[in-house]
């Protein structure tokens, strides 16, 4: 089941062919012709999941992208290789070729503003749209649970999405996907435990709705569905930024 879509950029967030640019660290690339960093998000002091991607936000519209892109790095110890997409003419986001190193310190510099955050120990999650299963790995432990997603015409895209936010509760509307209330597919309903995987409205959640359908069939409308006390268990174990990868 899917949310409002708040942003035109879809959350496979696709890799733009622009090439990473290196510095040293804390010493980005600079110009006096691009406007003044307003934000970069993850923001100093976070801990976040490995596939977790940097946007750095400026105050003014850009023009020259290219110098933009070059002012930014990102680093462990080194420079990390990644890849850049435009979300607006203000907004540029990085991510990861790979992953980024567990349990590390994570340095971004952007012109002249700086953010240190933290990646977590590595936690990534798998959807079996042909098993119907969804196993977390938490430390290199993992646990396995019964699942269900998109069912034909409504498929769960297949990729690895770093979850967005967690939402202890969301509204769920069919009319943001097109199907009206009153059509036999409408819905209108609460969903808890819940993380955003793209931002046209595909999460993991509690679906207490379609246990019966959960490790056997595919019935959401693109969403990975879970049993509540399992949807519970992952909201309290997932960062913004982990990685979920589905697959048939």
């Amino acid at each position: 089941m899917r949310k409002p879509i708040r942003s035109l950029f879809v959350a496979s967030f696709v890799a733009a062919a622009a090439a990473f640019g290196t510095g040293a660290a804390g010493a980005a690339f600079e110009t006096p012709n691009l406007p003044a960093v307003q934000a970069i998000t993850p923001a100093s002091g976070q801990v976040v999941g490995i596939a977790a991607p940097v946007t750095v936000q400026f105050a003014d519209a850009v023009t020259d992208r290219a110098a933009a892109e070059r002012s930014v790095d990102v680093r462990a110890q080194d420079s990390l290789a990644g890849h850049f997409t435009w979300i607006d003419d203000r907004q540029l986001m990085w991510q990861p070729a790979n992953y980024l190193p567990a349990r590390s310190p994570i340095t971004v510099s952007a012109g002249r503003e700086q953010a240190k955050f933290q990646t977590n120990g590595g936690t990534t999650a798998d959807a079996d749209m042909s098993a119907h299963t969804f196993t977390v790995w938490v430390d290199g432990v993992a646990r396995t649970m019964p699942a269900s997603m998109g069912k034909p015409g409504r498929e769960t895209p297949v990729g690895t999405f770093p979850v967005l936010s967690r939402e202890r509760s969301v509204t769920f509307d069919s009319r943001t996907i097109g199907i009206p209330l009153n059509d036999p597919e409408g819905y209108l309903l609460t969903g808890e435990f819940a993380e955003r995987l793209t931002w046209g409205g595909v999460y993991v959640h509690s679906a207490p709705w379609s246990v019966d359908s959960q490790g056997n069939s595919n019935v959401s409308h693109g969403c990975i569905n879970l049993a509540p006390a399992d949807a519970e268990w992952y909201f309290d174990n997932v960062s913004v930024g982990d990685p979920v990868t589905t697959h048939w």
